[in-house]
């Protein structure tokens, strides 16, 4: 793994908690995970220093603080406006030639390491807000997967850095009360698994709170699909103590993410796929005991996801992209901010 440490980039593998203000919470979580020897697909965070170097080279900050803190929290209409400005803006204005620069190398070398020229990679943001015990900001940024080539690296950075004034990510912070001048973003970007499947697991039942359950959803083709919440998922119950696989409920699966040529599409899933569980009792069974490994050092409960590479042999295909903190346990109770919230989304979805 290359040993490049500097200002701008930072390996997954040098990250830890610690580096939360550089890395963000999701990159600096997959630092950790690194270090409990658990399978994470190798990459590099931008940091923190690259995106305020950004803003105040091309003096896209004035625009923020002139613009965000004069909104109102019910004013959609100028909320929405303002974001798209900042957002346009940003995406508008060239980053400094020193950090393309390092993005392009850091690329260079992850693509030498993983033996593939043009590497497929995922683009997370990862926020200074996000992954936090006290707020669910996961979610609220962009992420876009399978980009291949150092531009389209860079590009999509771009994209992931204007994701943190979405109009569901201004109000939220508007919501909670986290000022829009002390958030900043870091982005992550990961070596792609061509996921067979992929999903989502909780080591506690997030609807009633059981500590003693294990809970794994999936479904066939890229994560995306089960973490935005658009199908319902295969659905596994797990007891944590034996490792038991107490249900399995398979679900009709009305469409995934998958791979044609070079980009991701959504579309059905083969017929005979459709009513089959995406998961094997071992894949199952490896994906928890890589959750258990999370929570015992996080000494949490965690919302973790995974994904089934579907070239390699098993155990080395089942790879932890993420793990975060629980944010609730048991039935979610539901503010008339969390329904605002809710609505506004609805209204700014594209």
């Amino acid at each position: 793994m290359p040993q490049k440490r500097n200002k701008f980039i930072i390996w997954f593998k040098d990250c830890s908690g610690k580096d939360i203000p550089r890395v963000g919470g999701k990159n600096a979580n997959l630092g950790e995970m690194l270090k409990m020897d658990l399978r994470v697909p190798p990459g590099f965070a931008v940091t923190t220093q690259a995106f305020d170097a950004f803003l105040d080279k091309g003096r896209v900050r004035n625009q923020i603080v002139r613009t965000l803190p004069q909104l109102q929290f019910d004013d959609i209409k100028a909320l929405e406006k303002a974001g798209r400005q900042i957002r346009d803006l940003i995406e508008s204005t060239p980053i400094p030639k020193k950090i393309v620069e390092e993005i392009k190398e850091a690329y260079r070398e992850l693509a030498n390491l993983c033996r593939v020229p043009d590497l497929p990679v995922a683009v997370r943001s990862s926020a200074t807000s996000e992954d936090l015990k006290t707020a669910s900001f996961a979610g609220q940024h962009e992420s876009y997967l399978w980009i291949r080539g150092g531009e389209e690296v860079v590009r999509h950075i771009l994209k992931c850095w204007a994701s943190l004034f979405t109009d569901r990510a201004i109000a939220y912070r508007n919501q909670v009360g986290w000022p829009h001048d002390k958030v900043t973003i870091s982005v992550g970007v990961q070596k792609m698994v061509k996921a067979k499947c992929a999903g989502v697991m909780f080591t506690i039942d997030p609807v009633i709170g059981d500590e003693s359950k294990i809970v794994v959803e999936g479904n066939w083709g890229l994560g995306e699909s089960v973490v935005k919440g658009e199908v319902s998922p295969d659905h596994f119950i797990v007891d944590k103590q034996s490792s038991e696989i107490l249900e399995k409920t398979v679900a009709f699966k009305l469409l995934c993410y998958q791979l044609e040529g070079n980009k991701v599409v959504c579309s059905p899933p083969s017929s005979e796929k459709q009513n089959q569980l995406c998961l094997s009792d071992e894949e199952l069974v490896e994906i928890v005991r890589l959750g258990k490994i999370s929570e015992a050092h996080y000494q949490s409960a965690q919302d973790l996801e995974w994904a089934i590479d579907i070239d390699l042999p098993f155990p080395e295909n089942v790879f932890l992209v993420q793990t975060r903190p629980v944010t609730s346990s048991g039935k979610p109770k539901r503010s008339d901010a969390d329904v605002i919230i809710d609505m506004m989304s609805s209204l700014f979805r594209r």
